[in-house]
């Protein structure tokens, strides 16, 4: 049964001065696994999200320590370190796409809430500086995070012409991928389905309502109707599982199904219902996040409510019982996602 009202204790549990870990053992944070660049900027969101339907003071709190982290893991020359030890030394030179992409995003979003306005201003300073790499990315992802995060900076700037200017640029870089790859039968951006795939389709969403340009909305949804018609079977969903993924003309993996999948499947469809009207897409958000409470393959029930923390997701055994930050935010993102948008 969902939670009436979502406690931070779960993002309260994996996080201490320095910023939230990355892994645990079981419910035991894993110390020796550090922090991540990754799960700060996704629980920089999350935070701020509780804030926003709760305006409990301790998710700014929470908000504070997570941006605080990311300025620490910015680089001189605008990329991040994605990496960090328990002792607070740096574990990599520089992060994947996918890191700095999600920086980029967290930074962004930081900038149309409630934060303070000197929030707001480290908020805009990282965002600013972590930009220009973005155009050197070459994972789609990490190309729709960044169109995440300058939705949200249009939203904050709106007449910034150049906010405009580089949606555009990167949503038509999505766009072409799709363009080069979408048969009949295989309408996607790339050869394969791996992780987080709905984010793609969201962020042209996202871009067709900064620039309101047909293309992206057709390429959006008739993705996003792909993935569907792929992950739901029935009143199920069922993520792409990672032993293997989904390969285009091969066989998809069952197992093992992650979390990050319905979360952002249940994201990308309240999206779309926001962008079409489609009331189709409220009953694919609900189904998707569904999964966490035992409608799955394994009837499993993947949030932990003692807790509020979220199993690593499902194996063919059953659940992976740790219970680390990916999986617990992906948690806090779909559901307060759902109650800002008044959906739970």
């Amino acid at each position: 049964m969902e939670p009436a009202t979502l406690r931070l204790d779960g993002l309260s549990a994996l996080t201490d001065e320095t910023g939230m870990f990355q892994h645990t053992k079981y419910s035991t944070i894993n110390r020796r696994e550090g922090y991540t660049t990754d799960d700060n900027a996704r629980a920089l969101i999350a935070a701020l999200r509780h804030h926003q339907v709760y305006k409990d003071p301790d998710a700014l709190r929470l908000a504070n320590t997570y941006l605080t982290f990311l300025l620490y893991m910015q680089r001189r020359d605008g990329r991040f370190h994605n990496l960090l030890g328990f002792d607070r030394r740096f574990q990599d030179d520089v992060g994947s796409d996918d890191c700095m992409g999600r920086a980029i995003w967290a930074s962004g979003y930081t900038l149309y809430t409630d934060v303070p306005e000197d929030v707001k201003h480290v908020a805009k300073e990282i965002f600013d500086r972590g930009l220009p790499s973005a155009y050197r990315f070459t994972s789609p992802r990490a190309e729709a995070f960044t169109i995440l995060g300058l939705h949200h900076y249009h939203k904050a700037f709106p007449d910034d012409q150049n906010v405009q200017d580089n949606i555009r640029t990167f949503a038509k870089r999505l766009e072409d991928r799709y363009r080069l790859e979408a048969v009949r039968d295989w309408r996607w951006f790339e050869a394969y389905l791996t992780y987080a795939n709905p984010r793609l389709p969201q962020a042209l969403f996202a871009a067709y309502e900064a620039t309101q340009e047909p293309t992206y909305l057709q390429v959006a949804q008739s993705s996003l109707d792909f993935l569907i018609e792929i992950q739901i079977v029935g009143d199920t969903f069922i993520p792409i599982g990672t032993e293997g993924w989904f390969k285009k003309n091969g066989r998809r993996a069952l197992y093992d199904q992650q979390p990050i999948e319905a979360s952002c499947m249940v994201e990308a469809a309240l999206k779309a219902l926001n962008s079409t009207g489609d009331e189709s897409y409220r009953k694919i958000a609900q189904i998707a996040f569904k999964w966490y409470h035992g409608r799955n393959t394994r009837d499993a029930l993947i949030y932990n409510p003692k807790t509020s923390t979220c199993y690593d997701g499902i194996t063919p055994e059953g659940l992976n019982q740790n219970q680390g930050a990916e999986a617990t935010l992906s948690y806090y993102l779909a559901y307060l996602k759902l109650k800002e948008t008044n959906f739970t």
